[in-house]
């Protein structure tokens, strides 16, 4: 349910909003790739900060922000407080713009069951 107090025209919602936090990353050591056709490789590693309250999950998922219909995969993880998600955990696939620098995008939700509590990304061009 939404109210709306009319008179001063703020605007207020019964349900509590998704927060953000942050995420940053580097592509750490995976193969160049230029061809289009990605590698699966290791994920890289993450730093997470001011995950929300509650935080049961973070699903990590890597988008190509010129490409966004190609699915480069990603993970969901436990995780219950911030910290750094160490290389290696999962794989996806690499970015591998078929022509020029592309920028990519993580992108993670944070999660209490079905529930989602708050978003991050983190955006890097590649190739660098």
């Amino acid at each position: 349910m939404i109210r709306l107090i009319a008179a001063t025209g703020l605007f207020i919602a019964s349900a509590v909003p998704a927060s953000a936090f942050s995420l940053s990353f580097s592509w750490g050591n995976i193969p160049r790739c230029t061809s289009g056709n990605p590698n699966t490789v290791p994920n890289p590693r993450f730093v997470i900060s001011d995950l929300p309250a509650g935080t049961e999950t973070v699903e990590l998922r890597l988008v190509d922000l010129d490409v966004p219909s190609y699915n480069h995969g990603g993970a969901t993880l436990r995780m219950t407080q911030s910290g750094t998600v160490q290389s290696g955990l999962f794989t996806y696939r690499s970015p591998c713009p078929p022509s020029g620098v592309h920028t990519y995008e993580w992108r993670a939700t944070a999660r209490a069951g079905n529930r989602t509590l708050g978003t991050a990304s983190a955006q890097r061009r590649y190739p660098e």
